[in-house]
């Protein structure tokens, strides 16, 4: 047996295409490598958004009474505002209509904002 193996080895008659070609592709393979800069290897050992759980929320609901505050706030600033543009009509402009408004908008946004998180 062992002079067969000896005889397949050795034979002069095998094609040596198959280990030429074997011996091109891994030598190919190595030079197309191209190193890999050192912090990238830095970066692959930190953790990840995989590795790192999700954090809790937190309930940040405000207390109802200032909520309730902001609301009665809103309703009156809003009931000014039907007699500030009826005087606007008539040519008078309130000095704090423009202020009124933005407060109105601010106040409606952090409600509703409080209301549906």
């Amino acid at each position: 047996m062992a002079s067969r193996v000896n005889a397949f080895l050795f034979d002069s008659r095998r094609p040596i295409w198959g280990e030429s070609l074997v011996w091109v592709v891994s030598a190919s393979l190595g030079q197309n490598m191209k190193p890999t800069p050192p912090g990238i290897r830095g970066a692959d050992k930190q953790p990840g958004p995989a590795d790192i759980p999700p954090m809790e929320r937190k309930s940040t609901r405000p207390s109802p009474e200032l909520m309730q505050a902001q609301a009665r706030e809103l309703s009156a600033i809003a009931q000014t505002i039907p007699s500030a543009v009826s005087q606007l009509n008539q040519g008078i402009l309130a000095r704090d209509m423009n202020e009124k408004l933005k407060r109105i908008e601010k106040l409606s946004k952090t409600l509703h904002s409080e209301l549906n998180p």
